[in-house]
């Protein structure tokens, strides 16, 4: 299967922005790892902090491969287009949060993606993203 991880603004800091909520581990690292562990799959991986570089990725992704992994950060909380990017392509998309973002703020318990994707993981740390594989390898 070919599936793209999409992150979005920020997470290019993971394993040095605040390691308390995030942690400690670099997302290039840990998506080597992904890979090694599921040598049979084509995964992919994409981050921009810019909202429209995201919309892209999602149409591309969206009409080319099998899934998509994403985890649009702040935009989750104020971003439309993402939402409707997400309606308008075929690939099923799973939202994924790395922190409980409903035991955050209540600013992040409004979600434009949640709707639109087949499904939501959050607050597991890294191993949400492994988790969403699982499901769309499923």
């Amino acid at each position: 299967m070919k599936i793209t991880v999409i992150n979005g603004p920020n997470l290019n800091l993971l394993g040095r922005r605040e390691t308390d909520v995030y942690g400690n581990v670099p997302f290039d690292e840990y998506f080597t790892q992904l890979q090694a562990r599921y040598p049979g799959h084509k995964l992919r991986y994409f981050q921009s902090n810019v909202e429209g570089e995201l919309i892209t990725e999602l149409q591309r992704a969206g009409f080319e491969d099998d899934g998509i992994i994403l985890n649009p950060g702040g935009y989750t909380h104020t971003s439309v287009a993402l939402g409707d990017a997400i309606a308008a392509v075929p690939a099923r998309v799973v939202e994924v949060h790395i922190s409980n973002v409903h035991a955050r703020e209540e600013f992040r318990k409004i979600s434009h993606v949640s709707a639109k994707a087949k499904g939501s993981i959050v607050g597991l740390g890294l191993r949400g993203y492994e988790l969403a594989l699982l499901w769309l390898l499923g």
